[in-house]
Parts: C-alpha cells; sequence; structure tokens
C-alpha cells in the first residue's frame, strides 16, 4: 500500500507540473521550458502511468490523444441551444441593432461586450465535479455531435478546471470558438501540396473536418486552439454580467480572446470595430468581424431569442477581403511527387497587404465545378492563405473570347504519361525519369526547412539535372569542384561556396533528413516525432506498419506510406549512400544535450522586413536557440524584432514597453 501511495503522490505531483506547462504555453502564451523538456515530463508521466495503471484518470495529460478510431459520433441535445446570430454589414445597420436594444431596454441602462468574431466552429465542453465529460459540436443549434476524444486534444482546453476560479454549484458547461491558427494551416496546406494532396481552402474548412475525425491522432496533427467566450451552470448563467463569466473563465484555465472590451455605448464599440479591423493581419488567425452583446444576463435574458437568433447580439461583419481580376493563363506545374497542379496566372491585383499574381486552382474537378476558362474574369479570396482561392467567375463579363482550359495528355515537362486513379482527385506523372519530379525533389531536399543547402536554387538544379550530374538527392554528396565550376556562369567561388553548404547539411539534425526525403504524408512535424520515437534512420527504415501506427499523432496512413517508402529498393540504396557520405541519420545526444539554449522561455515578434535574414531564417534562429516566435505582441512578449516598414506591432511595443531591437541588434544576438 505505502508503494501504490508513493506512486499516487508522484504521479499526481507530476500531472499538476504538466498541466501548468501547458497553461502557460498554449493559454498564457508564456512558456518556461522548452518543448524538449515538456516532452520528457509528459514520458515520465507515461512511464508510471504504464507502471500503475490502475491510477490512469480521465484528466491526465496522457490521455489527450487516444489510441483507437471512434466507431462514429452520438447525438447529444445542448442543455441551452447555440443560436445562430443576426449579423449587420455596416455601421447603420449596427446603430440599428442598437436601437432595437434600446427599444427593448425600455429607458434602463445597459453596456455592451465587443468581441473579436472568430472565423472557426463552435464547440460545447461539460465539465463534471470540474473535470472533462463530454465535447459536442454546433450541430444544428439544438442537436449535435459528441466529440469528447478529439476535444481532448486541443491543448489549450483544459482537461480539469483550474482551483483558481469560484466555485460553481453544478455541473459546467464552457462554450468556445475552435480555430486554427493561420501558421499551422499554411504549414499544413503546404504539406498537403507537396504531398500531391488537395489543399484546404480556408482555415474554418480545416478546423471543422478535423474536429470530426474518427481517429483523434489524426485530430492531434492538425494542432486545434481554441477561445471560450461563454459559460452555463445547468443551463443558465451564473454570473450578473457577461463580463464575469469571461473573467471566470480565464481564472478556471481557459484560453479568452483578450481583444475584447466593456462599452458604455454604441459609439465605444463602433471605435473598438475599427481599431480591430486595423490589426486583422497580425492577429495569427482569422477573424471576420465583432460579436457585440448586451452585458446584463438578466437584460439578456429579458430581451428573449427569435427562433434563430438572440435579441440581445449581433454580429458585425467586416467587409470579405475579395477583389476581382482576370486571369490571363492556366498554366500546369508538376510537383515532386508528379502531381500535376494547374495554376491560374492573375492580372496583379493588390488585396489585403499584397499584389495577388497567382492562385492555386488545385486540381481540374475545381476548374470543372467553377466553370472557369482562360480569360475570364474571377472573384478572388485571401482567407488564411498566401495564395488567394478562386471563388467564382464573373460571367457577365465575359465577351465571348475566352478559352475553355485543355488539360494536359502528357507531362508538360517530361512529356511521360500520366494516371488519374479511380477516387483520386490529382493526375500524377508516372514517369519515373520525369526531371520536374527530380527537381522538385532536389530542390524540397536543400529547403531551409529540409537540409538547407544555401545556394541550391531552381537555376542551379536546373543545370545538375540537364547536365547529368545528379540524378536523385544522394548524388549532391558526390559532386566536385571541377563539376559545379564547370557549369554556365558558376565560377570557381560560388562552386566552392555551394560544396561548403552541400559538407554543411551533412550535420543537420535527423528530423530534418526525414523531411527532406520526401516521403509522402511527412511533413515537418509527423519528422520530428518519427526521428524522437526511432532515434536512427536505419531504425525508422526497419519498423512495421503496427509499430509507426502506435505512434501518438502517427496514423495509419503515414504508417503505411513510410513502410512503402522504405519497402523500395532504390530508395533503400540512397539511404545507405547518404550514411556512406556521412550524412548523419541518427539523432545523437548533440542534438538534445548541447543545444544552444539561450533563449529559452523567450518570446519573439518579428515585424517589418530585414535585408539579411528573411522571416523563416530569423524564425528558426530563434526557435533553434530555444526562443519562441509569437506572432502579435503581448505584455509577456520579450523582443521585438523590427525591419524596415515595421506596422502596428512596433507601435504595440512602444506602447507596453516591450524591448524592441533592430536587425543589427538582431544580428548580434545571435552571434
Amino acid at each position: 500500500m505505502a508503494v501504490g501511495k508513493s506512486a499516487a503522490k508522484n504521479i499526481e505531483k507530476l500531472r499538476e507540473e504538466i498541466r501548468r506547462h501547458e497553461d502557460l504555453y498554449y493559454v498564457q502564451d508564456s512558456p518556461e521550458i522548452s518543448d524538449r523538456d515538456y516532452d520528457q515530463l509528459l514520458e515520465e508521466l507515461q512511464k508510471l502511468e504504464q507502471a500503475h495503471p490502475e491510477l490512469i484518470t480521465p484528466d491526465s495529460p496522457t490521455q489527450r490523444v487516444g489510441g483507437r478510431p471512434a466507431e462514429g459520433f452520438a447525438e447529444v441535445v445542448h442543455s441551452r441551444p447555440m443560436l445562430s446570430l443576426d449579423n449587420t454589414y455596416n455601421i447603420e445597420e449596427l446603430r440599428a441593432f442598437d436601437e432595437r436594444c434600446r427599444k427593448l431596454a425600455d429607458g434602463r441602462p445597459f453596456e455592451y461586450v465587443a468581441e473579436l468574431k472568430i472565423d472557426g466552429l463552435s464547440l460545447s465542453l461539460k465539465y463534471e465535479k470540474g473535470v472533462l465529460a463530454q465535447g459536442v459540436t454546433r450541430g444544428d443549434g439544438r442537436i449535435g455531435e459528441e466529440v469528447t476524444q478529439n476535444a481532448r486534444t486541443i491543448r489549450s482546453v483544459p482537461l480539469r478546471l483550474k482551483s483558481g476560479a469560484k466555485d460553481l454549484d453544478g455541473d459546467v458547461e464552457v462554450r468556445g470558438e475552435v480555430f486554427i491558427p493561420l501558421e499551422v494551416f499554411r504549414k499544413t496546406n503546404a504539406e498537403r501540396e507537396e504531398q500531391g494532396e488537395p489543399r484546404f481552402a480556408n482555415p474554418r474548412n480545416a478546423a471543422a473536418g478535423a474536429i470530426r475525425q474518427l481517429d483523434s491522432r489524426l485530430v492531434a496533427n492538425r494542432r486545434l486552439d481554441m477561445f471560450a467566450y461563454d459559460l452555463l451552470v445547468g443551463g443558465r448563467k451564473p454570473f450578473a454580467t457577461h463580463w464575469e463569466s469571461l473573467d471566470w473563465l480565464e481564472k478556471a484555465g481557459f484560453r479568452v480572446n483578450s481583444h475584447r472590451k466593456l462599452c458604455k455605448s454604441i459609439d465605444e464599440v463602433i471605435d473598438f470595430a475599427n481599431e480591430k479591423e486595423a490589426l486583422r493581419d497580425d492577429l495569427g488567425y482569422e477573424i471576420d468581424g465583432l460579436v457585440v452583446k448586451v452585458n446584463s444576463t438578466a437584460q439578456q435574458d429579458d430581451f428573449g431569442a427569435t427562433q434563430k437568433a438572440p435579441r440581445w447580439a449581433a454580429a458585425y461583419k467586416y467587409p470579405a477581403r475579395q477583389a476581382s481580376t482576370q486571369v490571363l493563363d492556366i498554366v500546369v506545374q508538376v510537383g515532386r511527387t508528379g502531381a500535376l497542379t494547374p495554376v491560374a496566372n492573375l492580372e496583379p491585383v493588390f488585396l489585403a497587404g499584397t499584389t495577388v499574381s497567382r492562385a492555386t486552382l488545385h486540381n481540374e474537378d475545381e476548374i470543372k465545378r467553377l466553370g472557369l476558362k482562360i480569360g475570364d474574369w474571377v472573384m478572388i479570396e485571401k482567407s488564411g492563405e498566401i495564395i488567394p482561392k478562386v471563388l467564382s467567375v464573373i460571367t457577365a463579363k465575359r465577351k465571348g473570347n475566352e478559352k475553355p482550359f485543355k488539360p494536359p495528355k502528357k507531362c508538360p515537362v517530361c512529356g511521360g504519361e500520366i494516371s488519374r486513379p479511380e477516387g483520386e482527385v490529382v493526375t500524377r506523372c508516372i514517369a519515373a525519369d520525369c526531371s520536374a519530379q527530380l527537381m522538385g525533389r532536389l530542390l524540397h531536399f536543400a529547403s531551409r526547412r529540409a537540409m538547407r543547402i544555401e545556394g541550391l536554387g531552381e537555376v542551379l538544379v536546373i543545370q545538375l539535372v540537364e547536365a547529368k550530374l545528379v540524378k536523385d538527392v544522394g548524388d549532391l554528396y558526390e559532386l566536385t569542384l571541377e563539376q559545379v565550376a564547370g557549369l554556365p556562369r558558376m565560377a570557381k567561388k560560388s562552386a566552392t561556396n555551394l560544396l561548403d553548404q552541400i559538407e554543411a547539411s551533412k550535420s543537420r539534425d535527423l528530423s530534418s533528413l526525414i523531411y527532406a526525403l520526401g516521403i509522402r504524408h511527412v511533413g515537418e512535424r509527423t519528422a520530428g516525432i518519427l526521428a524522437k520515437q526511432f532515434v536512427s534512420l536505419q531504425r525508422l527504415a526497419e519498423a512495421t506498419v503496427e509499430e509507426l501506427d502506435d505512434v501518438p499523432e502517427i496514423g495509419l496512413t503515414v504508417a503505411e506510406s513510410v513502410r512503402d517508402w522504405f519497402d523500395d529498393d532504390g530508395n533503400r540504396k540512397l539511404c545507405d549512400r547518404l550514411r556512406a557520405a556521412g550524412v548523419k541519420t541518427e539523432l545523437g545526444k548533440s542534438n538534445d544535450e548541447t543545444a544552444d539554449q539561450r533563449f529559452a522561455g523567450k518570446q519573439f515578434v518579428l515585424t517589418g522586413k530585414m535585408e539579411t535574414f528573411t522571416r523563416d531564417e530569423a524564425r528558426s534562429l530563434i526557435e533553434a536557440r530555444g526562443g519562441r516566435v509569437n506572432s502579435s505582441v503581448s505584455k509577456k512578449t520579450d523582443f521585438v524584432v523590427a525591419g524596415e516598414e515595421a506596422g502596428s506591432k512596433l507601435d504595440k511595443a512602444t506602447e507596453l514597453g516591450v524591448a524592441v531591437i533592430d536587425e543589427a541588434g538582431f544580428k548580434t544576438m545571435m552571434e
């Protein structure tokens, strides 16, 4: 018994420590330890629980991701309907909403709470005795689907309420908006495109699709987040004001959006709306307006609701970030997986802070769905994407000289056979010697997030392929100075620099190498998980589908893809050549134990343009030294790195007294 009590005490102490770090990282945006240190704490807890399975509880941090996919989703009736909101689209309509509230108030004073309208999906969370018991989607507003195991994967959702909040009499229901951060969304879409999979149209669709996955391990890969916005106990509001509910949610451990304001009048609401619209591109997540609510919960009950929406709340929608332009041509690009992707070349148009000149059309089916022709005028929208999507064709602008798009019958690069397997939307070149695929694989291998071979750009890759000096990525490590210097416009110094970069790439970490190999479905994050789990390329190559599938956040699709890749004789020989060339194929102690952690726990925000570094390069330098890069400035920000044309983030840093460093200062810090 003594041993059991001791184990239980150690386990609960470790759980509390992990919960505190989860709150600091995912809710407070102020981590105190590195990701590696957090992982070690979690691994320690997993080992203790494996030794004492009788002590595992539903609110343990180890229970966020389930093992087996669910059979389906049960329907759940909401304790109180999750109603829609009436929309207002301009200031006049917002003032009309205010007039209706004034009539309902009948002379009584009232306040508004203005909050950002997150572009995601609503989720209801039920807590029994302080422990997460159920997660339910909005559904039709009255009946939703139970997605409890998927809700557990959202790190900003506490599995157990913090003790700092006031005790409430009864089971607690928390409602929030689930979303995907823009940085995660862009990385996810880039990985899907590299793997020949269709991109998600926008962050909301990606989040909505994720929360209804039957396998919670796939949901965890999507890295969802949530802002809590409402609180119920027994189906009723427990506090006199909505503002008090938001305050309680923060104290209970939920992430509550900091961009909110208690407003005495509709004029204050309008000022707040204009202020936040100017910050829209700097938030790091998608919003499409404001939600305006009467603050008093008694007045909310008094004002009541229609069958569809409350009379005491409304959404103020910002103008959509759309523009019209003309499609000058449709070209087909061939990726490293052989995927043929049609891309619209557009008449350049300024949209949401950047000049847009192209839009990915994804596949032939999308072109057919749009009814798109070359020469058409189209509406495009920028929604969480660097490259926008085509929303619709403006048929009224057609002149009759538009041309239909003719899909290629052969690979547009090598002339090889193309194939579209039954049930798939992607057409692929199946020619083994397709130069476009080889060039794509080489560029991916040399990219910054992979082996970081500076100087190996598109022009040089084309030259190496055309000169038949490189037939796979292994050939890069056999290049000689004479071969490279003999290429057009390559001086001896440039050739030496390139070979030095190739040599330096041999010491990149194992996760970079796994990502660089271009295994289908293995993106940057997945590569890191595989490297940490299997420690060496050889061990990964020997792993069975079952062993791979058992790894947290690695599903059956990824497991089978990895196994298929290593089952190929040519790929195994490539790994042997890389190992023989001196490329690092093991995790090694140096990756973890001697890493530079000078910025551990420090938070940076990047703004403006720098001459020496790209944004990705600066981010990599900070993260390699233990720091974290955030998208917005807060009181918890340690440094704002300001380049030229720095915008509102610099103003916010000055307002909060956050340290601001220029490019020269940043370079000094990195040295």
